[in-house]
């Protein structure tokens, strides 16, 4: 785990995917950093490789995340994505294990104690309760709880699994922070979760699958004030 980490809860994760790129995906980045000031949130932004480095140079607050890298060490592997071109490029940490990019146990466990090596935050996802609390076992820093059949529904998980899926990795390691993804649409999603004791949750198709630019902004605003009324309303009831 990356002593360093500079993340903490309540935290937020945007993911833009392929539904953007060019200058779609800084002008997201840019409203997400504004977001993130306005309400004292942490965002991690897991951009396309291709603009990793325009992101960063374009905001402030946000932490940028690549979607994925390989653990290969500088030398041969064309088209690989080596970890220290991602620290060049301003990465803060990487997105592994996501459904639409698995990698195997072992490749998981390569790749994050590569990450660990260039200093690297990693953030990984598992499809079940019983699947993140095997990765836990690696110590990764972040845990995203995603129940495969529900990315890109507009079906959150219920509380039973937010509960579930964080005792399964506390119980292994209490340092790991648990993102709850999957399903997350819309204000009153985000703020179920983080109310339900989620440590953070985050949105890709439910920000940008919005049909104009307008929408996904309000939307990254909305879905940030939630984060913020939900954590401090359960922190103070």
């Amino acid at each position: 785990m990356i002593s360093g980490l500079k993340i903490k809860a309540p935290f937020f994760e945007i993911g833009p995917k392929n539904y953007l790129w060019g200058d779609d995906v800084v002008e997201l980045a840019k409203v997400a950093d504004a977001a993130s000031k306005k309400y004292d949130v942490d965002i991690i932004f897991t951009t396309p490789i291709v603009e990793l480095r325009r992101v960063k140079e374009a905001t402030e607050r946000i932490h940028v995340f690549a979607p994925h890298m390989d653990s290969l060490t500088p030398g041969r592997g064309l088209a690989d994505i080596l970890p220290e071109s991602l620290v060049a490029a301003g990465a803060e940490g990487v997105m592994l294990n996501h459904c639409e990019k698995p990698v195997t146990l072992a490749q998981l466990k390569s790749a994050i104690r590569r990450a660990e090596e260039v200093g690297l935050a990693t953030i990984v996802c598992a499809d079940s309760c019983a699947e993140a609390a095997a990765v836990a076992h690696l110590n990764p820093d972040i845990i995203v709880a995603e129940p495969t059949e529900l990315i890109g529904t507009g079906k959150a998980s219920d509380e039973e699994y937010v509960e579930a899926s964080i005792r399964a990795v506390k119980d292994v390691n209490e340092d790991i922070l648990v993102l709850q993804g999957a399903g997350i649409k819309c204000y009153d999603d985000v703020y179920r979760n983080i109310f339900a004791g989620a440590e953070a949750t985050g949105s890709s198709s439910g920000i940008v699958g919005l049909p104009t630019k307008e929408a996904q902004y309000q939307m990254v605003d909305d879905m940030i004030r939630a984060v913020r009324e939900a954590w401090d309303a359960r922190n103070n009831k």
